[in-house]
């Protein structure tokens, strides 16, 4: 394998959130303090920043164009012509949005937190395409990884201050039978984000842990990626061909940040991912 390349040279509060945008050959990534939402194209080097009104969890591609925001007050829509509008809104004060994923049949799986980490001060929330929301799992703390496996029958989950990745058997929008696929360790770092690979295999950014862990269906760690920063936070497959592996980095709360901390990170040829749906809304 590869050793890890910097793909974007940065410094973000808080990056988060990688998405490889297939239809437009881009990454999608957010620093969520600093209200950005950032694209880069891996073949020319383009680069975009768009700045938000309010801090961003998350920004996924959409079937139509666009892109749908985990926002600070809920979740709303860029169009292609680059005009906003509200899908959901639910302003909570001391809450806000943070990562999302969505699942396969197109739907956004849209987690908050408290700005003050607040225990069960969040929650996971369902969107459909049309703006219906419900509620999948009340409370939670820090709302992070979500992901399904090939087969869509699972879904992953990650609540940081648990420092366990969750799995729950999937079905028709909803879970159930909650159990633990991995417990991290507590000089290991929290689980931030994940990403799951064509063999099922989930993928595991440690908060405060400096690594990226591949951990495989029945919950064994096979591979860690040792990393120059202290904070990454995402991990998503990307390219072509699906098998760089990108990662998004902190630098928010370090009194002595590395120089790569805020920078977007890739692993050439890590593995192989699977291609992400686009939000159907």
């Amino acid at each position: 394998m590869s050793a890890y390349e910097i793909a974007v040279r940065g410094e973000a509060e808080l990056g988060e959130g990688p998405t490889w945008d297939a239809a437009a050959g881009r990454l999608i990534w957010v620093d969520i303090l600093g209200s950005r939402v950032h694209t880069y194209d891996p073949r020319t080097g383009v680069r975009t920043v768009r700045r938000t009104e309010q801090h961003v969890g998350a920004a996924k591609p959409r079937a139509g164009g666009g892109l749908v925001l985990n926002l600070r007050d809920g979740v709303g829509l860029l169009d292609p012509d680059d005009s906003f509008r509200w899908l959901h809104r639910e302003a909570v004060p001391g809450r806000r949005g943070n990562d999302a994923a969505v699942a396969p049949d197109g739907s956004l799986w849209a987690g908050t937190m408290r700005y003050d980490e607040a225990p069960g001060g969040g929650t996971l929330s369902r969107l459909t395409g049309e703006g219906r929301q419900s509620v999948v799992l009340d409370p939670v703390t820090v709302s992070n990884g979500t992901g399904w496996s090939p087969d869509g029958r699972l879904m992953y989950y990650i609540d940081s201050h648990a420092r366990r990745v969750d799995v729950f058997d999937h079905a028709d929008g909803r879970v159930s039978g909650r159990r633990t696929l991995a417990a991290i360790e507590e000089d290991a770092g929290f689980p931030d984000g994940l990403t799951v690979d064509a063999e099922g295999c989930v993928w595991v950014a440690l908060w405060d842990g400096g690594a990226v862990r591949r951990y495989t269906p029945d919950g064994v760690l096979d591979r860690v990626l040792a990393l120059p920063v202290r904070r990454p936070t995402a991990c998503a497959f990307g390219g072509a061909d699906l098998t760089d592996l990108y990662i998004t980095t902190a630098r928010t709360g370090l009194t002595a940040p590395s120089p790569f901390s805020g920078s977007l990170l890739v692993v050439p040829g890590a593995g192989k991912g699977i291609a992400q749906p686009a939000f159907a809304g």
